[in-house]
């Protein structure tokens, strides 16, 4: 009885100092995490044209003057919206067409890198430091460069934003298959089917609503991405944008209707794409009568 008392003591003590441990750990990351903030912070501020306190009092100004200006031509709002609705769908053609090949290609980038699933499982790290590498790459840089090759235009923004949104849903469709059942999986490998067959009809049919889940998410994401990518000139709303504050005082109009355009657009994809999501993951809700 006491050796197994001195036991328990023993791990009581080793789970105490395991716990200190971790504490001690935790507050040294979090002083590190402070001190690169400040530091970065303190850096950028001695290299900025202006110090940032100096001009915290203008912050509002510029808004305040797109605003002024916008309501001085109000009557010209219905004009300006339907002017740019074009570059408005041209963005949400960039950010559809980029979900959708993003989604095919992450779709089997994740099927090859889960184990009971993969094609060739020596492999399986392979596949996904490739996702993580298509992850890494922020999507401003991709489209910098393909800009320079093929030129100004929606191409290399749908490419870029493809690119990385492969290995974004094909993390999170990793994850997915993971919770599949590979008994459908093994009953159909043993009447001879070939691999593409076992995933398609045997995995696909049980994540696919996931699967359309995270793409729908993505796509609101790339609504975003694909008019930021319009500031480096690659098409889309956000390069109508950019000439529109690039040409300063007298076209502030233009930028609010933009802006609003592109306000109503992510809130309106937002907003559709919660609805639909939740309908694919817990189904309709059933009312209930008395």
């Amino acid at each position: 009885m006491t050796d197994q008392a001195s036991g328990v003591l023993d791990i009581r003590a080793d789970y105490m100092a395991q716990v200190r441990r971790k504490r001690m750990m935790d507050g040294i990351i979090l002083v590190v995490f402070i001190a690169l903030m400040v530091t970065g912070f303190m850096i950028a501020d001695d290299r900025n044209a202006g110090g940032f306190w100096d001009g915290l009092h203008r912050f509002f100004d510029f808004p305040k003057e797109v605003l002024s200006e916008a309501i001085e031509k109000i009557g010209e709002l219905p004009a300006n919206l339907l002017k740019y609705l074009p570059s408005l769908i041209e963005t949400i053609n960039i950010a559809a067409a980029s979900t959708l090949l993003g989604a095919m290609l992450g779709m089997l980038l994740s099927l090859l890198s889960t184990r009971g699933m993969a094609k060739w499982p020596r492999l399986i790290p392979v596949f996904r430091r490739v996702m993580d590498t298509m992850r890494a790459m922020p999507e401003i840089v991709i489209a910098l460069v393909l800009i320079f090759v093929m030129g100004g235009g929606p191409v290399p923004a749908m490419i870029a934003i493809a690119f990385h949104t492969a290995g974004a849903l094909g993390k999170l469709f990793s994850e997915v298959n993971e919770n599949a059942s590979l008994k459908p999986v093994e009953g159909l490998q043993s009447v001879g089917a070939s691999w593409a067959q076992r995933m398609w009809l045997g995995v696909i049919p049980q994540v696919a609503p996931n699967y359309f889940s995270y793409a729908l998410l993505r796509f609101e994401i790339n609504i975003r991405a694909s008019a930021i990518l319009g500031f480096v000139g690659a098409g889309g709303i956000g390069y109508e944008l950019r000439n529109a504050m690039s040409w300063g005082k007298g076209q502030y109009d233009d930028a609010m209707a933009i802006f609003l355009l592109l306000f109503l657009t992510i809130v309106a994809v937002d907003q559709l794409s919660s609805v639909v999501r939740e309908r694919l993951t817990h189904g309709k809700n059933q009312k209930v009568t008395t």
